[in-house]
């Protein structure tokens, strides 16, 4: 047999276009950047969680709310006072570093940080698209692009994450859920791309769109998954948010079968999503728990709900999703913030889990109405106190929680909008209890504390004015000083300004900065002005103990906190110790 020598190669640039086998490489690319990305976060907030865990933070609330016998907080105690005053000095540097991400615009719900993360996030998926291919010719390239996404999608939706654990606490899906939006945005331009091209090439070469089951199951595919995008537009999801949930989950578990049988390199990619959501289901089932409650309708916009039996098993800023058995809506369940802190620290232990419902929907109304005509009905008609209505709801959680321990700062500036004041007053329930009642068995450094309450009207403050005449009392001739401020943007019923102790309620529009600096700056008092109206006296920040910010409201209130915030840590994070901020905005 003759040797015809070695077969000639076949020049690189002449070489046919594998899809099959070029586009994988592609999608491995892709995946082992975003986790490379991901895992530096996870090293960058590494001391967060060891700190987490020797105070005992990082697990509680994982199995959802307990009840028994309540137990004090501990934690580790400090040895001295220089490894503080050491570690203050290394996070003050850490923390105004990070301070330039907390920049915002308006109507952007998105800080910098979170803008910068979701424009990388975009251009890498762009650029695993565009390289190295012909798109037009082969649109494939856009389709395995779109598969390898799915990972990335269902890693930042689910409410149960691992990633929310190696993050610490405060970093629940609730603040990872914009990466999950982004990675769904640019799962959906990689199916347009393919689809819209690969439809096109069907036009040009006069070959039938639908005909094979590969062609009419890939336009089932990109049908629905233009449903699912459609229906998830800000609006929709804000003002019909049951029906955007119902039409998200049937809407992607229709996707899931279409794009298994459009392709069978769909496969590999849709376990990592059924693994996360199975660790999210599993996790759930702990969390579940079927309680007695009671209603106390305070008035016709806040509906006050008391889960008893509930001691511990959450943190102080965490919430859960309540599903109340009352006049045909069990199917539904909303996500309402905790009150107060577990009965362990609290300053008013109460062996109940509160929670309020502010009048905003169908289904707080709903609520309100009924517990008020429920409630008349136990009373016979007659005026007089409030009285619980008895009720059985279910709960879901506890979810979320703040990012800042505010034991770790000498001074806390608190501030909420609306109802976002249950929020920021389970943080003061906590941190009072904690260094009041417990006598800051977990060397707790806070000296100072400004709440700050921002709401439409004189009578809303009755909403929670016995708690902080409780918290009030509290820190009476304490270590501790607490000063209230209740702003009021709208002149109705100024009769009903309650009395709470070391407190001004004015009537003006506060400005979160003027807020903020003043806290800051040292006379003995300082004046804030608003049209030559009003005056008020604030507290002063020490310099070196550290300053934490929190707020929850309105996007608004956020935007300017943020900006605020990171104004100042700017300016003078490292003379005061640092500025931790944590922000929670009350949308969807």
């Amino acid at each position: 047999m003759s040797n015809y020598g070695t077969p000639p190669t076949i020049p690189a640039a002449a070489q046919q276009y594998n899809s099959y086998v070029e586009d994988p490489k592609w999608q491995r690319k892709f995946s082992i950047i975003w986790a490379s990305i991901l895992g530096g976060f996870v090293v960058l907030f590494l001391p967060r969680l060891v700190h987490s865990l020797k105070n005992g933070r990082l697990f509680r609330g994982l199995l959802g709310i307990s009840e028994g016998n309540s137990k004090n907080y501990t934690s580790v105690e400090s040895t001295g006072d220089s490894p503080k005053r050491h570690r203050r000095r290394f996070t003050s540097v850490f923390e105004t570093f990070w301070s330039v991400f907390w920049w915002s615009l308006p109507l952007v719900e998105l800080s910098l940080g979170q803008v910068i993360l979701a424009a990388a996030y975009i251009i890498l998926v762009i650029t695993c698209i565009t390289q190295d291919v012909a798109l037009v010719t082969y649109p494939n390239r856009a389709g395995f692009l779109a598969l390898a996404q799915f990972p990335v999608v269902f890693l930042f939706a689910t409410k149960n994450s691992v990633l929310s654990i190696l993050l610490g606490p405060g970093n629940g899906y609730e603040r990872l859920n914009f990466l999950h939006r982004w990675a769904g945005r640019g799962m959906f331009l990689g199916a347009l791309i393919h689809g819209s091209l690969w439809i096109n090439n069907h036009l040009v070469y006069d070959i039938p769109i639908i005909g094979q089951q590969k062609e009419t199951s890939g336009v089932a595919a990109l049908g629905v998954f233009c449903g699912i995008v459609l229906f998830s537009i800000r609006p929709f999801r804000r003002y019909f948010y049951q029906s955007f949930f119902v039409i998200h989950v049937l809407g992607y578990v229709a996707f899931f079968i279409t794009i298994c049988y459009h392709t069978e390199y769909a496969s590999p990619w849709i376990f990592p999503p059924l693994a996360f959501y199975g660790f999210d289901m599993f996790l759930r089932f702990f969390r579940y728990r079927i309680k007695d409650a009671t209603l106390i309708p305070v008035d016709s916009n806040m509906t006050l709900i008391n889960v008893h039996d509930s001691n511990e098993g959450w943190q102080p800023g965490q919430h859960v999703r309540l599903r109340v058995f009352f006049s045909g809506r069990i199917f539904e369940s909303h996500p309402l913030t905790i009150c107060n802190a577990p009965s362990s620290t609290s300053c008013t232990p109460s062996q109940t889990l509160t929670l309020a419902a502010r009048v905003k929907g169908d289904w707080t109304r709903a609520l309100n109405v009924y517990a008020a005509v429920e409630q008349d009905r136990l009373r016979g008609g007659e005026k007089g106190a409030h009285c619980g209505v008895p009720i059985q709801v279910m709960v879901d959680g506890p979810y979320g929680g703040c990012s800042v321990d505010l034991g770790d700062y000498e001074s806390a500036l608190l501030v909420a909008g609306g109802s976002g004041a249950t929020f920021t007053m389970s943080l003061l329930d906590d941190i009072v209890g904690r260094c009041v009642k417990l006598g800051r068995q977990g060397g707790e450094k806070t000296r100072r504390i400004e709440f700050v309450w921002c709401t439409r009207s004189f009578g809303s403050i009755e909403w929670f004015a016995p708690t902080l005449v409780d918290l009030a009392s509290a820190v009476a001739g304490t270590s501790l000083d607490l000063h209230i401020s209740i702003f009021v943007t709208c002149l109705c019923e100024p009769e009903k300004v309650p009395t709470i102790p070391n407190s001004d309620v004015m009537l003006m529009r506060p400005s979160v900065g003027t807020i903020l600096q003043d806290f800051m700056t040292d006379p003995s008092t300082v004046e804030i002005a608003d049209e030559g109206s009003v005056t008020q006296k604030l507290n002063w920040v020490g310099v070196g103990g550290g300053v934490a910010v929190c707020a929850a409201g309105p996007e608004s209130l956020i935007t300017a906190t943020r900006n605020a915030a990171a104004k100042l840590s700017l300016t003078r994070g490292l003379e005061l110790g640092g500025i931790g901020l944590h922000t929670e905005l009350f949308a969807l």
